[in-house]
């Protein structure tokens, strides 16, 4: 997904505070329809077919960090996040699927095409209720050292993403309440190194219930939320408990 040139010189007046927020929506969504032909809205937000929609999102992206969710660390805070990233994009925003769903996100087609790939949808709120309760248990993953933290980080990232709670767009979704999560944990996530096959074999092989992949991608963006801290610890493993 790559917003058009318009969009670009719009965020580049953002970024020199020579408009608002609002504007650069205006000038993406401009650009969005144009690019669509139409200002319909698409029915779900499935990923893949999200690429036309770029400019749009992306917009929304920045309108998300300059007006921000309330951190719940629950499936109140991954819809509102949902929400923010799609709503007058698409026509499921902030909504939760319905109906079970399953995905090609592996070379074994059987498994691929089963309606269980995913978490049954009619046990969303469910499984999400399980999962928030784990993390309050363990604090948030707060308090702990690097190794532990990108280990755990990993755990809680493979359950939301079998959790599946939404039609599309549980990705993008799920990377931003990802590294809410971990900034408000001592650690800030820096996913520009991450490739898209970097991301999609670690995809693939917790899909297998190998989550190592998700741990080693998150063990190399880590990094202290708080820079200074790098002085003040005894090495780059220890964190926030320390």
């Amino acid at each position: 997904m790559t917003p058009g040139d318009a969009t670009m010189r719009a965020a580049a007046d953002y970024e020199a505070d020579r408009i608002d927020v609002g504007a650069l929506i205006d000038a993406a969504d401009g650009e969005t329809s144009h690019v669509v032909g139409a200002s319909r809205l698409a029915d779900g937000s499935l990923d893949d077919h999200a690429r036309d929609r770029a400019a749009s999102v992306f917009a929304r992206t920045v309108l998300l960090v300059e007006r921000p969710w309330r951190p719940t660390g629950d499936l109140d805070e991954l819809t509102a996040i949902h929400k923010g990233l799609f709503e007058g994009v698409f026509d499921d925003a902030g909504r939760l699927r319905t109906s079970d769903t399953s995905r090609g996100v592996t070379n074994d087609t059987a498994r691929a095409h089963n309606p269980e790939a995913f978490f049954p949808a009619g046990l969303i709120e469910t499984g999400a209720l399980n999962i928030a309760t784990e993390l309050a248990e363990r604090r948030n993953l707060q308090a702990l050292d690097r190794g532990e933290f990108t280990h755990r980080l990993a755990h809680v990232y493979d359950e939301l993403g079998y959790l599946h709670p939404f039609r599309g767009g549980n990705a993008m979704t799920l990377r931003m309440f990802a590294s809410r999560l971990a900034h408000d944990a001592g650690w800030d996530l820096d996913w520009g190194p991450v490739t898209r096959e970097a991301y999609k074999a670690a995809k693939h092989a917790a899909y297998r219930g190998d989550t190592s992949g998700f741990e080693r991608m998150f063990s190399s963006i880590v990094r202290p939320a708080n820079p200074t801290r790098v002085f003040l610890i005894a090495g780059f493993e220890q964190g926030p408990a320390h």
